[in-house]
């Protein structure tokens, strides 16, 4: 809770009741610590640091537990995500045939750096090592569609048309 009384997610101490409900869901079963933080990700669209809290003192697990768990599966989040996740291919077929470019141009049309996401919640900008599409190289996804064969000049019109 903030100083505000608010959850990591704006709503009223009452909010609380939810992670309350996951809690209890989970209440008998040994080692549920993982589906525990999914279900919170899951309502809380992240893991704040709120929620962190919360869990430990309501699990009785130290909290240096929880962020080693949270820290080293990629599967969590510990900010808020974007409604459309950007993912830039920088394997090595995408590399050398423009990936650097290609997340320059995103940076620059959306005035962040891989790994943040924009003020607006719109877009969150993510590298990876390999989508798996090395013919279409240079390539990127946006939630679950594939972009191929990519320029720079092409960017702004796709992420138009997700905006």
């Amino acid at each position: 809770m903030n100083k505000d009384n608010k959850c990591c997610c704006g709503n009223q101490v009452n909010a609380m009741a939810q992670m309350d409900e996951i809690l209890a869901k989970y209440a008998e079963v040994h080692g549920a610590l993982i589906p525990v933080l999914q279900a919170a990700q899951n309502a809380y669209g992240y893991l704040s640091k709120e929620i962190i809290q919360y869990t430990a003192e309501k699990m009785n697990i130290p909290i240096s537990q929880i962020y080693g768990v949270v820290t080293f599966y990629s599967q969590f989040h510990l900010n808020p995500r974007g409604k459309n996740i950007i993912r830039v291919c920088q394997g090595t077929a995408c590399h050398v045939r423009g990936a650097k470019a290609i997340l320059q141009a995103i940076e620059d049309n959306l005035k962040i750096t891989a790994g943040k996401t924009t003020q607006d919640l719109n877009f969150t900008l993510e590298t990876v090592a390999c989508i798996g599409a090395c013919g279409l190289a240079p390539v990127l996804m946006i939630n679950d569609d594939t972009h191929g064969r990519l320029t720079p000049e092409a960017i702004p019109g796709i992420l138009a048309k997700y905006s």
